[in-house]
């Protein structure tokens, strides 16, 4: 960690001189109560928002006044200054417009409490920087409104009111300070001259302590980090900052800057940040291990736009709430309030139709963890455990014709089942041993299913367990040689066997206890046993023996590669690759972005790989943004998109000699990173060295 260094506000004050600043606002900097005591470990600091499962995210500000219109486009949000390349000035004209008389702080909080949140996060400053509190450090705020209620300040007392914690989201990006850098591509009349981005650091720690001791936020939500200003070690300084403030404050992953794109995953083992933050997406498999939550709009856009009418219906949102929950995650569901203060009357109806839901079925939610399922045909599962007893929880989104709720490997002594929600009746129904990996299914018979989702509460006791479906694990799913496969169950002391021809394990197959060399292609199948019968679903791979790529005739003499850079504007590396303008070219003996990290770049790689021996090569291809990797004419790795530093793997048979290499590459904005590895089967990872590469 980087040694913490406190500014005051005081401090700041003295410093900036890029933007007057007004008076504070007495209710501004006075907490309205004394902050939380420092929790003794992490999972106490997170265990109100464990619990929660579900908050409220409101995207609100000047945006909201055009309400996504400008000229003739109304695709705009809370990006319309950029998107519509609004000259500051311009921009700035909006602020006397902000009188938003239909705002009532405590209809809000109580729609988010009525759904079901326990949570609200607001944006306290957006990436235009307009703040919806007096802030003693600019004018650029509601104190310089009309309007000029402290909307904060509302929100807070209204929270506290409802039983619903307070939270804020804050941009680290701010387009109209004169310290932010960089400007936007578009503002070439903007000068820069003065400019500097350190002082801009000490007024956005001043607004985040004015924040913290003024409001006592339980989650510092920031945003807007990727771009090349900000860095590692700015982050673990404003982490550390807010540490301080407040021990027991949360905040997000996205106060640093190792961000796996809009997936919000870390991928540094130095990154700070309490939960991660995918957004619009829900994880295939969720993140275990890890705190984490998805931030998701209810239409199209996060700010107010009168033309979106793209709603998502109530069904999806709580479906995805359920998802999520099954997970262990959370879900922050978005408001984007319009322009006086009111919300949607899309976004009401959804909040209350939620909330009637959550009126009978809440308890499945709140409170619970993630499922003890891998998958479940029906819908979803989610748990809570007592010192008394398990409750499962059972998601029903597609009933079976049979209706019968099949729970493979479930073990455990069953107290009780019934309908927290649907009419209908609930039993229990025994499985023939030879038929399925499980004791027994839940009978549901309906008369009335919920529209959204039927909820069945089975209670066990409290060491109900499922037996998981063991892991194949193994390199890769090709081979030259020899492979070698290992087998792993997920219950300690749980028998697995397993077959090699494609048939199903059965108790008399061979068993698995230690790592399988396959010297041919096989499919390998494997279950678990508990008392000689089998308890798991099969789990299944196909492993196959191939013949490398042959290699090419020509001789390549030289060391490094030929490279060209280019002037783009990608989002994705387009096709054909051919008829690129060229800005430079040349040689090089290294993959990978120097100190000079240029932004709306690409560099094309070409020549050839040089391989001492036939085998199976795999390549790790890390890039921030996309890249992708050919081999012999083959696409072997694609990491393509925008996104930050994200690795990806893939794998290609080559014989000894010389094949063909392209590789592409592109940033546009933020940080910049290349790098390529490479390994032969049951090695490590190592850079492709300079002699392997070829012109």
């Amino acid at each position: 960690m980087a040694r913490l260094s406190i500014v005051t506000p005081l401090a700041v004050g003295a410093a900036i001189t890029a933007v007057s600043c007004t008076n504070p606002s007495p209710d501004a900097t006075a907490p309205s109560k004394a902050p939380a005591a420092a929790p003794a470990n992490q999972d106490e600091r997170m265990g109100w928002w464990r619990d929660a499962r579900f908050g409220m995210f409101v995207h609100w500000g000047l945006y909201a006044i055009p309400a996504g219109k400008w000229g003739d486009q109304t695709s705009h949000g809370e990006w319309i200054r950029t998107t519509a390349q609004i000259p500051l000035e311009t921009y700035d004209g909006l602020q006397a417009q902000w009188n938003p008389t239909a705002f009532d702080a405590d209809t809000w909080v109580a729609l988010a409490k009525r759904a079901g949140m326990g949570y609200l996060v607001v944006t306290s400053k957006h990436h235009d920087g307009f703040c919806l509190w007096d802030s003693a450090h600019t004018d650029w705020d509601v104190g310089n409104t009309q309007h000029r209620q402290d909307i904060l300040r509302a929100l807070k007392d209204a929270c506290d009111k409802h039983g619903v914690r307070f939270c804020t989201y804050h941009s680290i990006m701010d387009w109209h300070h004169a310290d932010y850098l960089p400007r936007r591509d578009w503002e070439t009349t903007r000068s820069t001259a003065g400019a500097d981005f350190a002082r801009f650091e000490r007024y956005l720690h001043a607004q985040v302590e004015e924040l913290v001791t003024g409001y006592q936020p339980a989650v510092m939500w920031f945003d807007g980090e990727w771009e090349s200003t900000w860095s590692h070690e700015r982050g673990v300084k404003l982490f550390e900052h807010c540490r301080q403030l407040a021990p027991a404050m949360l905040v997000n992953n996205r106060v640093d800057v190792h961000r796996a794109g809009m997936q919000g995953f870390a991928n540094s083992d130095d990154a700070v940040g309490d939960f991660q933050t995918p957004e619009q997406e829900i994880p295939p498999t969720g993140v275990p291990g890890v705190d984490w939550e998805s931030c998701m709009t209810m239409n199209t856009h996060w700010g107010w736009n009168a033309y979106d009418t793209n709603w998502k219906s109530t069904t999806t949102l709580l479906r995805n709430l359920i998802d999520i929950a099954s997970k262990g995650g959370n879900y922050l569901l978005n408001i984007g309030p319009r322009a006086d203060g009111s919300f949607p009357p899309e976004s009401v109806q959804r909040l209350q139709e939620i909330g009637a839901w959550m009126d009978l079925a809440g308890e499945s939610i709140v409170g619970t963890s993630a499922s003890l399922f891998e998958h479940l045909d029906f819908g979803r599962c989610t748990v809570k455990r007592s010192a008394t007893d398990t409750k499962l929880y059972l998601h029903v989104f597609d009933l079976p014709k049979d209706g019968m709720l099949r729970l493979p490997g479930l073990a455990g002594k069953v107290l009780g089942a019934k309908l927290l929600n649907g009419k209908g009746t609930v039993k229990l129904v025994a499985i023939d041993a030879a038929a399925a990996p499980t004791d027994f299914a839940v009978h549901l018979a309906l008369r009335e299913a919920n529209p959204h989702a039927t909820v069945v509460e089975l209670t066990m006791a409290k060491d109900a367990m499922v037996y998981r479906t063991p892991t194949i694990l193994a390199e890769s799913e090709q081979f030259v040689h020899r492979l070698a496969v290992q087998i792993a169950g997920d219950a300690a002391g749980m028998p697995v066997h397993y077959t090699l021809d494609g048939s199903t394990p059965t108790a008399q197959s061979p068993r698995a206890t230690g790592a399988l060399q396959l010297a041919a292609t096989a499919t390998v199948r494997a279950a678990g046993f508990a008392n000689g019968r089998r308890v798991t679903e099969v789990a299944a791979r196909t492993f196959t023996k191939v013949d490398p790529l042959p290699p090419v005739e020509p001789v390549a003499p030289n060391e490094g590669l030929h490279f060209t850079e280019h002037a783009v504007d990608w989002d994705r590396i387009p096709e054909p690759r051919d008829g690129w303008e060229v800005k430079l070219r040349g040689t090089t003996n290294h993959l990978a972005v120097g100190k000079a990290k240029k932004e709306r770049h690409a560099v094309r790689y070409t020549g050839f790989l040089a391989v001492g021996s036939s085998d199976l090569y795999r390549f790790r291809l890390t890039s921030d943004d996309g890249s992708k990797l050919w081999i012999g004419g083959q696409l072997v790795v694609d990491n393509d998109g925008l996104h930050g530093a994200v690795a990806k793997d893939g794998a290609v048979a080559l014989g000894e000699g010389l094949h063909t290499f392209e590789l592409v590459y592109f940033n546009k904005t933020g940080g910049a990173e290349l790098s390529l590895r490479w390994a032969r089967l049951g090695e490590g990872f190592v850079e492709v060295p300079s002699a392997a590469l070829r012109h």
